[in-house]
């Protein structure tokens, strides 16, 4: 059985050494894991906040966000979950749960992920989001086309893409299937704006009143 200890942070001298404060993004790569060592590992780590695990087809990731990493996502989260709310829509969020199906031998925990309605044991999330950092080794589009999830969201260097699956993989577009309203240019402006994230979304509120947005 794979140890989980020494895969909760790199080696001394690997090439991804994250910064002493922990303001970046910790990121570590296992091969040759199996699916039952996945799964040893997870149960091995339960809700220990923290630590996202990716497997696809044999590669663990194991990563810990640093706090710029967490606060993009929480912002993110913070405006979609309010645009939501003004567009009366019965979002449900679910964090990074587990998502797994061993047949496709993938399993990922994404940052944030969301259903219209209400999602139950071992169904997949409509809308993934993921916060990219920095890259790792494994395709997560592959990952996520394997397990089914409809619409992925990256937000990287500032620019958030959106990719939709459909019969030939994920396309990217320009607009979100699940939340077909949105508009997606001026939420991304509002999640780059400075300052406290409350000052933000009531500014982001005050927006979408304004114009109506449904």
């Amino acid at each position: 059985m794979v140890a989980v200890a020494p895969l909760l942070a790199p080696p001394a001298g690997a090439t991804d050494a994250v910064a002493a404060d922990g303001s970046e993004d910790q990121l570590f790569v296992v091969h040759d894991v199996s699916w039952e060592q996945y799964e040893a590992i997870l149960a091995a780590l339960g809700d220990r906040a923290g630590v996202r695990v990716t497997y696809c087809e044999g590669v663990l990731e194991l990563m810990s966000p640093g706090g710029p990493h967490e606060g993009r996502k929480t912002i993110l989260a913070r405006l979609v979950e309010t645009y939501a709310e003004e567009a009366d829509l019965p979002l449900s969020g679910y964090g990074s749960m587990t998502v797994r199906k061993k047949l496709a031998q993938r399993g990922v925990e994404p940052d944030e992920c969301y259903v219209l309605g209400t999602v139950e044991d071992g169904e997949i999330p409509e809308l993934a989001i993921e916060i990219i950092e920095k890259s790792g080794t494994i395709n997560k589009l592959s990952v996520y086309a394997g397990l089914g999830v409809p619409e992925v969201w990256f937000l990287k260097k500032g620019k958030l893409s959106i990719h939709l699956l459909g019969p030939d993989g994920y396309a990217e577009v320009g607009q979100s299937r699940l939340l077909p309203g949105l508009d997606v240019a001026g939420m991304t402006e509002f999640m780059l704006r400075k300052g406290d994230q409350t000052t933000v979304v009531r500014a982001w509120r005050a927006r979408l009143r304004e114009r109506g947005d449904r």
